[in-house]
Parts: structure tokens; C-alpha cells; sequence
């Protein structure tokens, strides 16, 4: 499975404009039309993905869909914790995230790497949280 992301073309920005605003109306039930004219209703969660995958690339921004039991190489876990290989690889080694080995290979799955930014990102937010009660007692930021 590639894990490559996907960013569209500035030519169909207006068309995925266009999508995520009819995707966006409530009590909206969604059909996928095939060549043939057969019409399905796409189901809720499925939808929920394509909303958001849509409402991301009319913001601008690339798009990856990773299964959450998919096991990523170190180079693909770093780019996505956007750190540099090495630095990824002492995570592993210090226990801060699992990974398995694959014959000499080490291989993070998915939802461990998801695990460990949420911790991540949760622990910034309380550190940034500190910084500013304590800038605002000093006097340094109101």
C-alpha cells in the first residue's frame, strides 16, 4: 500500500470547492452514480471520510489514508512525525514508542505512532499552557 500523499491540481480547486459544498448540506444523502447509471447511497461513515477528505484538499492541504493496523518502514513514521529518521529511531530505542522487527527491519505500526503524537501533542499543550499562566504572573503577556 503507498502511503504517498495526494494534493490537487490547482485546475480543480474550483470543482473541489464546488464538491465540498454540496457535501456539506445537511440531511444530505449522498449517491455514487457508476458509468452504468446504477446509483448506490454511499454509507455514513464513509461518507464522514470523503467530507473530510474533501473539506482538507479545498483547504489546500495533501491527503494520506493509512489503515490504522498498517505497519509504517522508520522512514515513512518519521516523515509523518515530521523528525528526522535517526531522531525517530532513538525514540524507538528509548521505549517512547513499539515497533516491531521485521528480520533486521524495524517497523512502527500506525496507531502506536498515533498513540505517541497524541501523548506528544497533549504534553506540548500543557507545557504551553504553564509557560503562558506563568508569562501572565511575571507580567510578560496579557
Amino acid at each position: 500500500m503507498s502511503l504517498d500523499s495526494v494534493i490537487s491540481p490547482q485546475l480543480e480547486t474550483e470543482s473541489i470547492k464546488e464538491l465540498e459544498r454540496i457535501l456539506s448540506v445537511k440531511d444530505f444523502q449522498a449517491k455514487l452514480v457508476g458509468a452504468n447509471g446504477e446509483k448506490i447511497t454511499i454509507p455514513e461513515p464513509i461518507y464522514q471520510v470523503l467530507l473530510q477528505v474533501v473539506h482538507a484538499m479545498a483547504s489546500g492541504k495533501a491527503i494520506s489514508i493509512i489503515p490504522q493496523q498498517q505497519e509504517l518502514t522508520t522512514q515513512q513514521a518519521a516523515e509523518y512525525l515530521n523528525v528526522s529518521r535517526p531522531y525517530l529511531i532513538k525514540l524507538l530505542e528509548q521505549g517512547e514508542i513499539a515497533y516491531i522487527k521485521v528480520g533486521s527491519h524495524r517497523r512502527v505500526r500506525f496507531d502506536d505512532l498515533m498513540k505517541y503524537k497524541q501523548q506528544r501533542d497533549t504534553e506540548r499543550s500543557k507545557f504551553l499552557d504553564q509557560l503562558i499562566a506563568e508569562s501572565q504572573e511575571m507580567g510578560f503577556y496579557e
